[in-house]
């Protein structure tokens, strides 16, 4: 009697040690081999491994830059943000051309006079 009160007592303790040792025997029983799962990916594994080749190669037979890849795109991006002192000036001279084009296209599209008028006080455009 007493050997059965402790076996109550650890009852959830043996039946998952029972069924954890059911479910290792049946993965060992019923999965494929090892080789099996080998053969069946085999060209996938070996081309993996060609790429990995390929980009160890490269990366050791390739000079090493002297500037870093992004540096000529920064330094577009800071000429176009950041413009001398004469391309300033032609750009506004070039957007007030620009202004008066789009008013002219208003006027031909038919907005109205007072629209007109308003977009050239906005823009100070004689």
């Amino acid at each position: 009697m007493d050997i059965s009160v402790k076996l109550l007592k650890f009852k959830f303790h043996i039946l998952t040690a029972i069924a954890f040792s059911l479910m290792i025997f049946s993965l060992i029983y019923l999965a494929p081999r090892f080789l099996d799962v080998v053969a069946y990916f085999w060209p996938l594994l070996v081309s993996t491994v060609l790429f990995l080749v390929a980009v160890v190669l490269f990366n050791r037979t390739s000079p090493p830059a002297s500037k870093a890849p992004g540096e000529k795109a920064v330094e577009g991006l800071l000429d176009f943000i950041a413009p001398l002192p004469e391309e300033v000036q032609f750009a506004e001279e070039s957007s007030k051309s620009e202004k008066i084009a789009f008013i002219t296209t208003c006027d031909t599209l038919e907005f109205g006079s007072h629209l007109q008028w308003s977009l050239l006080q906005k823009w100070g455009v004689s």
